[in-house]
């Protein structure tokens, strides 16, 4: 009897596949099989690609003579690995059986989860066989059944291969290359400069030396900030009997429009102008109402989590790295309680728009989130979501954005408590986009005094809309209103909600042009610069993600645009490689990310060598490269010509040049900043 053959990523996915066909099945030494069917897994990867030398054995000793090193005719060796040989046999086996006639490739819906398959069936060497592709959003009985059902022939996805065998390739060759040029290069110079016990080696990576230069540069702007004192002035009013306060801008028609003497339009450089700026502005008796604006202002809720958004928020909320955030996420969709965790999407598909209503119905079961659902179903606000900024086909590439499934609550008791919040967190963002905005009054107001101004702003909640759905368990003493504002950066340093009475508001609301207004003092207030704040695991992965901001040239920034450093499947392992090298280090109290000594001096190295390799323009093009091969855009020989050719040039000005005498100016200045931290491997201490 002829058979299917279902391959999946991890048996724990495998299970849940073999539950979903109701089939009888009967377990076997690496997989499950019935009459019908046969369901096997990879336990992630099973192959990978040969070093050099297992193209020529004397490419085991490092030589900058076999430098650049491509394997001849671009034809790329691979081999199983080792710990993991007895499954490839298993699944070898059973993709060749005569009896197995349709192949389900049911790995991760992504680029990686292809070649992971790809690279079995390329060893096995499938023949003959029809294969589907199986790509599902969640791993609930009955996505499962759509994706099988829907499964498409595995040749339409052959340019997402292609795209990931060149991103193997890619961070292979700059990887063996760059890796062995500079530590040949500049090892025993790093040795000698650190005292470390034997030769360092430079670690170099497409993806790892750029997010080393991003946080490099950071500390590096940190240290030479110079913090700038400004003086500012407060005129506290008294209106009838209630008091509110107001600041001093130089605006058009003050005598200090555009004056040197200011820091900005509402400080002074020096503390003598702003002193005798409030003796000019003596008798200090009334201010008049020069204007009055009164607005009201709507805040829609955000868009839905990618897992860079949601890495960011519980790096913020609950201090756990980008990578427990991962590990965490994926448990909860193994456990088909969230869909699909490794996207860069933040919005719905218009199909699974259309079926929304079945997410929302489930948590109507989910206490922390019933009422709130209960809501939305009463007031069949997820009719029209379809038509918002919420639903997007084209804004998807894989996945849409990570969402509660409705559906696994029997697997909440058996999560940690940090995982139930992360739960939480993600059905909270969810349902607020079926709530209205959340709508505010603001009054702002201009007072004159002579031929100054001052002014004041005022913002009151007059309905809390959508913040009503993200009000979570474990931060019960938070004001959702003002945690989103702090959040999101969107507080006004101006606004005056705080301490505001009902009484003044009523006072304020009265106001009209031309209403003078006994002033009860005007003061000075100090304030300085701020130097710009340390990267954390979260803000780093976000910066990771939107690399494009970090490019000055505008074409650049708009062609790269969805482009990051990376990809959200990568991103968490390579911040976890670079502190596991001693190159960067992790509080894991607060997840502050901040340079090692070592990490400095390999900077250096590579700024000297390869500078370009710390550039986000560069790592994200190359990102944008493979997007356009996946695409069918470009074809891989293409992309191969640019990336051997980069290769080749960087690699040739490494061996004709020495910058030591350079090295020797920066070690003294790197090592100036870890004095007293190093320890034996030249790590900064934490």
């Amino acid at each position: 009897m002829d058979k299917s053959l279902y391959i999946a990523e991890k048996p724990s996915v495998a299970r849940e596949f073999a539950k979903a066909l109701k089939e009888q099945m009967k377990s076997f030494d690496g997989y499950m099989e019935s009459e019908s069917a046969v369901v096997t897994w990879c336990v992630g990867h099973l192959v990978t690609m040969s070093y050099p030398d297992a193209y020529d054995e004397n490419l085991k000793r490092w030589s900058l003579n076999t430098l650049p090193f491509f394997p001849p005719g671009d034809k790329f060796k691979y081999e199983v690995i080792g710990s993991v040989k007895k499954q490839f046999q298993i699944v070898n086996g059973l993709l060749n059986r005569d009896d197995v006639k349709r192949i389900y490739v049911c790995t991760d819906s992504g680029r990686e989860g292809e070649y992971i398959y790809r690279l079995v069936e390329q060893e096995a060497h499938v023949q003959g066989k029809d294969r589907r592709r199986v790509w599902i959003d969640s791993q609930t009985e009955e996505e499962i059944l759509r994706g099988i059902k829907e499964a498409r022939d595995l040749s339409e996805y052959d340019n997402l291969s292609a795209s990931a065998y060149l991103r193997a390739k890619e961070d292979y060759l700059m990887g063996i290359n760059f890796s062995r040029l500079l530590t040949l290069k500049y090892g025993d110079y790093i040795k000698n400069a650190l005292s470390l016990e034997k030769n360092a080696v430079v670690s170099v990576g497409r993806v790892m030396t750029c997010v080393l230069g991003m946080v490099v540069d950071r500390e590096r702007e940190i240290r030479h900030f110079e913090k700038t004192p400004f003086y500012r002035i407060i005129g506290e009013m008294d209106l009838e009997g209630s008091s509110f306060e107001t600041e001093w801008k130089a605006v058009e028609g003050s005598d200090y429009f555009n004056s040197p003497l200011l820091y900005k339009e509402n400080g002074f450089k020096k503390e003598e102008s702003a002193k005798e700026l409030i003796e000019k502005l003596k008798p200090h008796d009334k201010m008049v109402v020069s204007g009055v604006e009164k607005k009201k202002e709507k805040k829609n809720p955000p868009l839905l989590y990618n897992l860079a958004e949601l890495q960011n928020d519980c790096s913020r909320l609950f201090k756990i790295s980008p990578d427990e955030t991962l590990r965490i996420v994926q448990e909860l969709y193994e456990k088909k309680l969230t869909t699909y965790p490794r996207t860069d999407a933040r919005v719905l598909s218009t199909a699974v728009a259309k079926e929304i209503y079945k997410n929302i119905r489930g948590l109507s079961s989910y206490a922390p989130m019933a009422e709130r659902a209960a809501w939305v179903i009463e007031h069949k606000t997820y009719e029209g979501i379809a038509k918002t900024k919420y639903v997007n086909d084209k804004m998807i590439t894989d996945h849409y954005a990570i969402i509660p499934t409705g559906q696994g609550f029997g697997a909440l008791n058996g999560l940690h408590p940090t995982a139930a919040k992360v739960y939480e967190l993600i059905c909270g963002r969810f349902l607020s986009i079926f709530y209205p905005p959340a709508e505010y009054k603001k009054l702002s107001l201009t007072l004159q005094k002579e031929k100054e101004f001052f002014f004041a702003s005022f913002k009151v909640m007059v309905n809390p809309g959508y913040l009503a759905a993200v009000k979570y368990s474990f931060s019960k003493a938070r004001d959702p209103e003002k945690e989103e504002e702090r959040k999101t950066g969107e507080s006004e340093n101006d606004s005056q909600e705080k301490g505001v009475d009902d009484a003044l508001r009523i006072k304020l609301a009265a106001l009209k042009k031309g209403t003078e207004i006994p002033i009860a003092g005007l003061s000075m207030k100090e304030g300085e610069t701020s130097p710009p704040k340390r990267y954390n695991s979260g803000s780093m992965i976000l910066a990771m993600e939107n690399a494009g901001q970090l490019i000055e040239d505008e074409a650049l920034r708009e062609q790269i645009k969805g482009s990051g450093i990376g990809t959200s499947a990568t991103r968490a392992e390579i911040l976890k490689k670079l502190v596991a090298n001693g190159y960067l280090n992790l509080n894991k109290k607060t997840q502050i990310i901040t340079p090692a000594c070592l990490g400095e001096v390999i900077y250096e190295v590579v700024s000297c060598s390869i500078k370009s390799m710390l550039d986000p323009k560069l790592t994200a093009s190359w990102e944008k490269g493979l997007t356009l091969v996946a695409e069918g855009d470009i074809t891989p020989d293409e992309y191969m010509v640019k990336l051997k050719g980069f290769i080749t040039r960087r690699t040739d000005y490494v061996k004709q040049t020495d910058n030591r005498g350079y090295l020797n100016r920066c070690m003294s200045y790197v090592k100036s900043n870890y004095a007293g931290t190093e320890g034996k491997k030249g790590k900064a201490k934490k």
